[in-house]
């Protein structure tokens, strides 16, 4: 804003130069305020002019604010004044007599006459405006011209010939074209006369730094600098004002990247061992794949920036995800993996210590706590393991760093935080991504801010970007959440050590998501041994002329006298040698220990060497009077002056009275076990779609105020005082981000019951990378515990092919035991079993069990993934009700459960046939028996733990009715369902002395019909097979 000593100087013909540098001092907001151009007429000294000076400067300078707010607020005479001035009229020159009381018309003439031509105001603030919109036109699109690309070779929406850094003068029509694709097809009028007028600046830029007005020429130049360099800033699509201001004085203030010698000679060092380690790499393993950095060297010291910034503003643990191009560079350089343990890992002849199959050295995690030497304070750094299924650990890594924020109670974000690296093909490619971002902000998954690191190589495998997205950038899907997209060109390591300390400032500031895009290159193909010339021969060739970014940093930082050629070849040499003394140490390892690789640690829970603490399971039932308390809890609204839906009144009053009976439903089971749990210090989460109320309206734990909008109640929450929170959360639509976040919140602790519930049990099949390569097979791949559960609604009710089945033969087909080996019968066997599988998978048909299975998967000393597939129609079937007594101390979970009727009771040598099932066909195989009066005929057998699978109490149960048919009965297909699973274990018990018959609907392609009448005739032929004691008479 203007000062007396300005307004006075801008109303003297002072050159555009001199004017701009006297408009340096603040004075408070004009609204409306518009600019004098400079004067066009030799300088005039301040004596010739007396009124200008002394005490009436002060009343000049307010009667030329009043005008500048509006023109008729002052006498027409000053109005005149003003205008002839900025006309280009001397200040002696520019006063007139007002026209007389009169108001003749001579008096009139005299003053248009004196007083010239009008001024075109209009185009004065014309001007101005357009000038905003010139400023605003390069906040939007100035990263359209930055020079970006380290090969300038690409594709996107960039200038041709980009300007230099460092530039001086503009000369407008050089950037005519530029500003006209900038600006639509215009520059707002301005021409090249006007480069040296100068323009107020408005609050919406911060390029003046002091200065409130500069010339256009320096406006523009300020601009090129800010926003078409080697950064090229996305963030005008964000609706918060203040944000888009935080980040315009972040990357407009002149002079902001500036770096001291100390962190350039630091930024050099990093530079230096990101880059031999990949040289040294080479020379050792030239024909082994790594997956390489070499291109994109700079992002070694882009995550070391983040991470000491971060920690300095008091993050203590950082939890990072990754593909693996980088990843032994990261687990070196970053975290601090010991060399000779990377090194060892190309040994060929090493042999395998831990159980299961292990992986590939560029899939492993790694977790370690160390000094951050910048900020003097301890940091805690996770580098999740994962499959090569790139951006599959997305969601994984948000879950584990919700899990360490909140059992650290970390509500804001600002001791954990989250990093996740991406490739340029795969950031734009893989929906997880998408879902990931749309867990940011919400309630029970937000980790408050991940900065987002993109490694763009401009290629997939062979794919370049026009083939891969089509949207400009791979980042926009960030743009979603309102996150700004930071592009930096990766050749210039200041750039992008400057654009990491913004990015992890904005993190602290705001908690939001952040995407930093290197843009970079792959100097080799996609992996060491892939020859890249096949389909990109022209960007090959560029790369192989492309000198590296280490010799090209280097030589600007021996130009600028930062290093001495002799301090960075004694650098070079020093980090080799450590390289070389690790390479000597790797040749002593024998043995590889994928637990020395373990990305999540459970202190306490195992025993040193990584055992389970026992190998036994106490009784999961609980007291009568902590089920008539739980029960009461479920029964009740413990919040006053709380009104309920009536439905809901009833279904309440329906659970109190099952208490009063001492039974209880599905849904009570299930209350108990959680809050039996919660009352001992188990923190459980429960989330899914509707998952609150339960997709069929049985579950709701979270009650809903009738009458006061978004006043909820958990009753969970009011067992105990010092009982652990519950959370229950209704999720996004999604099944595999979410059900990845879970998997990584049930990582963080053993001590911790994590339920994902499927809306449907088929939907689980759009999470099925989640699945097969993380929940199935992440134990053996890297010795990684996880006790996450999954509950399935399963069953045929007609209702057709796609709500029907939970698809439990693929979780069978995955199952590790071998269906031909009858297990050795060793002291605690059951739990044994438990130990040696990959997963549990159950299939309960009462809600006793299904409590003591889910108290079970806590109580085990060992985690193993549960998967359950829960039912449909018996959450409300009067016959599926278990009484407290199957649910108190010394009760446990029956992996199968006999027949209690006649038919085990009075002779099971007469039993003709033995029919095992499992789930809800149970109740329909009963009802079908006493129909038919066949209770004394036929046993029906419950097979409630499918996998690990009972043998010992199948072969009992085979041996307790010797002459019965043995048959399995199922309401799934045959191709589907749990018969080519169960038969051959069946088999196996028997010595395959016995046949197994199958009672069941014939093969299909759909799991079900969707005609109601075809279904139930499906179910009474399979029902008549069951029953039908001739139907496999002389069959073999």
């Amino acid at each position: 804003m203007l000062s007396l000593r300005t307004a006075v100087s801008r109303l003297r013909p002072l050159t555009a130069a001199r004017t701009a540098r006297s408009l340096s001092r603040p004075r408070a907001a004009t609204k409306g305020l518009r600019t004098f151009q400079p004067g066009r007429h030799p300088s005039a000294s301040a004596s010739a002019e007396p009124f200008l000076n002394g005490t009436s400067s002060n009343y000049v300078e307010e009667m030329y604010y009043t005008w500048l707010e509006n023109p008729r607020n002052v006498h027409k005479s000053w109005d005149i004044f003003f205008r002839n001035v900025n006309a280009g009229a001397l200040p002696g020159a520019a006063y007139q007599s007002p026209p007389p009381l009169t108001g003749t018309s001579e008096g009139l003439a005299r003053v248009q006459a004196l007083g010239g031509a009008p001024p075109n105001v209009e185009k004065l603030v014309e001007d101005h405006l357009a000038v905003q919109s010139l400023i605003r036109a390069y906040q939007v699109r100035g990263h359209h011209i930055a020079k970006l690309d380290p090969l300038d070779i690409s594709c996107v929406d960039f200038d041709d010939a980009p300007c230099t850094v460092g530039f001086q003068n503009v000369d407008l029509s050089r950037y005519k074209d530029r500003l006209s694709r900038m600006t639509g097809g215009g520059v707002y009028g301005l021409a090249e006369s006007d480069l040296d007028k100068v323009f107020r600046l408005p609050t919406t830029t911060f390029i003046g730094g002091n200065d409130s007005a500069l010339t256009l020429r320096e406006i523009i130049r300020r601009l090129e600098v800010a926003y078409c360099q080697h950064v090229g800033v996305e963030f005008m699509f964000i609706n918060d004002v203040e944000q888009c201001q935080w980040i315009r004085q972040k990357f407009e203030t002149p002079g902001v990247m500036q770096f001291s010698v100390e962190e350039k000679r630091t930024l050099l060092a990093r530079m230096i061992r990101s880059t031999r380690f990949e040289e040294f790499l080479q020379r050792k393993w030239s024909s082994e794949k790594r997956f390489g950095l070499e291109g994109c060297e700079s992002l070694i010291p882009a995550l070391k920036t983040l991470i000491d910034r971060s920690s300095q503003s008091g993050v203590e643990s950082v939890i990072m995800g990754m593909p693996h191009r980088g990843r032994l560079n990261v687990l070196a350089n970053v975290i601090r993996k010991d060399l000779d343990q990377i090194f060892c890992q190309f040994d060929s002849k090493l042999e395998a210590a831990d159980e299961g199959s292990g992986d590939v050295k560029y899939h492993l995690g790694m977790y370690h706590k160390r000094m951050n030497r910048v900020s003097d304070r301890y940091i805690t750094m996770s580098l999740m393991a994962n499959p090569s299924h790139l951006e599959a650990v997305d969601p994984v890594v948000q879950g584990k760093t919700k899990a360490e924020q909140f059992y650290c109670g970390d509500t804001g974000g600002k001791r954990v935080m989250s990093i996740l690296l991406h490739g340029d093909a795969a950031f734009a490619g893989q929906g997880i991504v998408y879902e990931t971002f749309h867990l940011s902000d919400l309630p029970s998954y937000t980790t408050h801010g991940t900065v987002h690191v993109v490694v763009n190589n401009q290629i997939g495998f062979t794919t370049d970007p026009r083939m891969a997205r089509s949207s400009p950038y791979p980042t926009d899907v960030a743009r979603v959440v309102n996150a700004p997209i930071f592009h930096v060109n990766a050749d210039d390591p200041e750039a992008v050590m400057y654009v990491c300390n913004v990015a992890a400032e904005w993190r602290n500031t705001f908690h939001k998501d952040v995407v930093v895009d290197l843009v970079c290159y792959r100097r080799n193909g996609h992996n060491e041994m892939d020859e890249p010339m096949f389909t990109q021969p022209l960007m090959y060739k560029r790369i192989k002329k492309q000198k590296g970014v280490l010799q090209k940093f280097s030589e600007k930082l021996i130009a600028e006298g930062v290093v001495t050629t002799q301090e960075y070849e004694e650098e070079v040499a020093m980090y080799d040698k450590i390289c070389e003394e690790a390479y000597s140490r790797s040749k002593d390892e024998k043995i590889l220990h994928i637990k020395h690789w373990l990305d999540s640690p459970w202190p306490g829970f195992f025993t040193l060497e990584g055992q389970p603490k026992s190998m036994s399971c106490p009784p999961t039932g609980i007291s009568e009077e902590e089920l008539g308390h739980i029960g009461g809890i479920a029964a009740s609204v413990p919040v006053e002056d709380f009104t309920v839906h009536g439905g809901l009144s009833r279904i309440l009053r329906g659970r109190a009275n099952m208490v009063s009976q001492r039974v209880c439903d599905w849904a009570l089971g299930e209350y108990m076990a959680f809050g039996s749990l919660l009352k001992e210090g188990i923190h459980v989460r429960l989330s899914g779609q509707d998952a609150e109320r339960g997709t069929f309206s049985h579950r709701h734990h979270v009650l809903h105020d009738l009458n006061v909008d978004k006043r909820i109640c958990i009753p969970m929450n009011y067992i105990s005082p010092d009982q652990a929170p519950y959370t229950v959360c209704n999720s996004s639509l999604s099944e595999y981000g979410v059900l990845g976040f879970e998997l990584g919140f049930a990582m963080a602790s053993p001590n911790a019951l994590v339920l994902w519930e499927a809306q449907f049990g088929d939907f689980h099949n759009t999470a099925q990378c989640i699945i097969d390569q993380f929940i199935c097979s992440g134990q053996a791949k890297w010795v990684r515990q996880n006790g996450i559960v999954l509950l399935l609604p399963h069953g045929m009710e007609g209702m057709g092919p796609e709500h029907s089945s939970a698809r439990p033969e693929r979780f069978l087909q995955m199952c590790n035991d071998d269906s031909d080996v009858f297990p050795k019968q060793l002291e605690d066997f059951a739990v044994r079993q438990l130990y040696d599988c990959n997963w549990i998978v159950v299939n309960c048909s009462t809600p006793a069990n299904y409590f003591h299975v889910l108290r079970r998967q806590i109580l085990l000393p060992f985690r193993k993934p549960l998967v359950v597939f829960t039912p449909k129609s018996l959450l409300r079937h009067p016959e599926a009700k278990s009484s407290f007594d199957d649910m108190l101390p010394g009760t446990h979970f029956k992996r199968l459960i006999p027949d209690d009727g006649p038919a085990a009771g009075h002779s099971p040598v007469q039993v003709k046939r033995v029919i095992f099932c499992t789930g809800k066909i149970y109740y329909e195989l009963t009802r079908e028996r006493k129909n038919r009066g066949m209770d004394e005929d036929v046993a029906v057998i419950r097979i409630e733990q499918l996998s690990p699978f009972p043998f010992d109490l199948v072969k009992a149960e085979a041996e307790r009715y010797p002459t019965a048919d043995l048959v399995w009965c199922q309401e799934e297909h045959k191709n589907q369902g749990y018969y080519d699973y169960v038969k051959p274990r069946i088999c196996t018990t028997t010595n395959k002395s016995r046949p197994v018959w199958y009672a069941g609907r014939e093969p299909a392609a759909a799991p079900a019909t969707g005609n109601k009448h075809t279904h139930l005739t499906e179910l009474q032929r399979l029902l008549d097979t069951a029953f039908d004691l001739e139907a496999f008479s002389g069959k073999v």
